[in-house]
């Protein structure tokens, strides 16, 4: 009993804390029921979740509506990433984001088309003035779809700060179901230094985790000396939804006392990067699994709270311990994890050593590797840690370690192509090998002169690659010469097998015409009802360029009344 007082008396004191977010001041922006794909602050692909994932019953062109009134402040079309969307600025100071969106109101889709057309690019980012599009609360301003990046039908829906800092909305009593605990699917232990053992191991190795009859869990008990910490990959459903969502709080206890909180309530878009730090990135590289780490080697991420030593526990022989894992998600609905910790030398055994290279990365310095006609610029402070570096040249491949090592800002890759013809240069680019098959990917590459510079944060095998074949457009839904005055859409398919689709433009009878482009589809769609084609006879003309500057052109007749 003198262990668990402590815990509750903390954990009353986190339940009870004050929240300072206004409450019932922004409502649900659809017309249908909150049910969740993707939760606040989940841990996505280099990068926290940056708000709510709303399903749309599998479907495209729900309404969507102002939480809040207030006025369009930030108007974005993409091809990738958050696709179409909207930024509502409120009086309040919080701004309300919705993206993936099928299309807009009309009067702020008149908007949108007009700056298209005018800069003749699909891709557009603008920012009204306050007078220029002003909404009350639910007004429609949009609706739902599938744009950019998006996995499926469905809105994304952040609140952020006037500082640009995303928050969980449910923080603003959006609410959603939520009855079950968060599950723990698997704990493992982390040996912190060279004279640091978990079981005779001073490598991280996985612990058997017992599920117990009241929800919570227990760990077999271990033996250890020395720094130790522990990982975590656990996730969160809500009700009326099976999705492995993200969960909002973990805390960390060491007999009784608190020494580690990750509290997922608000981050900043300039650290979301460091995610890749908070998880063992090695384990996802290799088994795509996030495990958490429940201790702090040079991260910066606000979400660290009440950190002692950095959730470091320090094991000395002789001793009796007991660390527990407290696992929340925002209905305060809770799982326990207990670890009992022997402390002994006879836990000690000979540590591995690691694989020594002849180069070495210091964290905190420039470090060039250079080998044939390969050269790599690692820039100070690319990487968290300092570690031995695979360094090796064959012929046009480079090896530059296993994608293990999480890094903080881009690197620079470099070829010099001074042996090539002039026609082969224009033709080549850098590429990461990837999968089993080891698929040329493009990695983004430009060429000054002679020297070609890919910029990269993803170690692994990179290769010079040649792609020659122009990419590739066909009709999907007219054929030549056919009447299209029934027609809503002019639907083009494009392609490329090799460095992948860089840009493309379209006309009709010489005249620019808006397509949006869906890369998950690899389609063209005009809409007739933008009202530029007015002639009979018509001329389409699609030129497609890929990214080291093969292009082709299709062009077609059809007619329209």
């Amino acid at each position: 009993m003198k262990l668990i007082l402590p815990l509750f008396l903390l954990l009353s004191l986190f339940i009870n804390a004050q929240n300072n977010y206004p409450q019932d001041y922004f409502s649900n922006p659809l017309d249908i029921p909150l049910i969740l794909s993707g939760t606040f602050a989940e841990l996505r692909s280099n990068h926290f979740h940056s708000g709510l994932d709303i399903k749309t019953q599998q479907r495209r062109g729900l309404k969507v509506k102002a939480s809040a009134s207030g006025f369009v402040s930030r108007i974005k079309v993409s091809h990738y990433g958050y696709g179409k969307a909207l930024y509502i600025t409120h009086p309040n100071g919080y701004t309300t984001v919705y993206a993936h969106l099928q299309k807009f109101a009309p009067e702020i889709e008149a908007y949108v088309k007009k700056h298209q057309y005018e800069k003749e690019s699909y891709e557009v980012e603008m920012f009204p003035v306050a007078e220029s599009l002003p909404v009350i609360k639910d007004s429609i301003v949009a609706y739902s779809g599938n744009s950019g990046g998006s996995g499926g039908p469905h809105l994304h829906y952040e609140i952020r700060d006037k500082e640009e800092r995303p928050i969980n909305p449910m923080l603003f009593g959006i609410d959603i179901p939520d009855s079950s605990n968060p599950i723990v699917k698997s704990i493992y232990a982390y040996p912190l230094d060279d004279k640091s053992f978990v079981n005779k191991k001073n490598t991280k190795h996985k612990l058997r985790l017992i599920p117990l009859k009241n929800g919570d869990y227990a760990v077999k008990s271990i033996e250890a000396i020395g720094n130790i910490g522990f990982g975590i990959e656990t996730i969160d459903r809500q009700d009326l939804a099976a999705n492995s969502n993200g969960v909002y709080n973990i805390q960390t206890f060491i007999n009784g006392s608190r020494n580690f909180e990750l509290d997922f309530k608000r981050f900043s878009f300039d650290e979301t990067k460091h995610l890749n730090q908070l998880i063992d990135y090695e384990h996802y590289a290799t088994k795509k699994q996030r495990i958490q780490k429940l201790f702090r080697i040079n991260n910066p991420l606000s979400i660290f709270k009440s950190t002692l030593n950095d959730g470091f526990i320090a094991i000395e022989d002789s001793t009796y311990s007991v660390y527990k894992v407290r696992v929340a998600d925002y209905k305060n609905n809770e799982s326990w994890v207990t670890i009992n910790i022997k402390g002994t030398k006879n836990s000690i055994s000979k540590p591995e050593k690691p694989k020594i290279t002849p180069y070495f990365i210091k964290a905190d310095q420039t470090t060039n590797l250079k080998e044939g006609n390969f050269s790599v610029d690692f820039y100070k402070d690319t990487f968290y840690e300092d570690f031995y570096i695979d360094f090796k040249v064959k012929n046009d491949t480079l090896t530059l370690h296993k994608n293990v090592m999480a890094a903080k800002k881009n690197f620079i890759i470099s070829y010099d192509v001074s042996n090539y013809s002039n026609e082969d240069k224009n033709k080549l680019y850098m590429a990461r090998l990837i999968g089993y098959n080891n698929y040329p990917a493009y990695t983004f590459t430009k060429r000054k002169e002679n020297i070609l510079t890919a910029s990269t944060k993803t170690l692994g095998t990179y290769t010079l690659a040649t792609d020659t074949l122009k990419p590739t457009i066909l009709a999907i839904n007219f054929k030549k010469g056919q009447w299209l005055s029934k027609y809503r859409y002019l639907k083009v398919k494009i392609d490329d097998e090799g460095s992948g689709i860089s840009n493309y433009r379209a006309t009709i009878n010489g005249k620019w015409i808006l397509m949006a482009y869906d890369y998950k589809t690899k389609t063209l769609t005009h809409d007739f009802n933008d009202g530029i084609i007015t002639d009979t006879k018509n001329n389409l003309k699609v030129i497609v360029t890929d990214n080291v500057g093969n292009n082709s052109t299709f062009e077609t007749l059809f007619y329209r009344k």
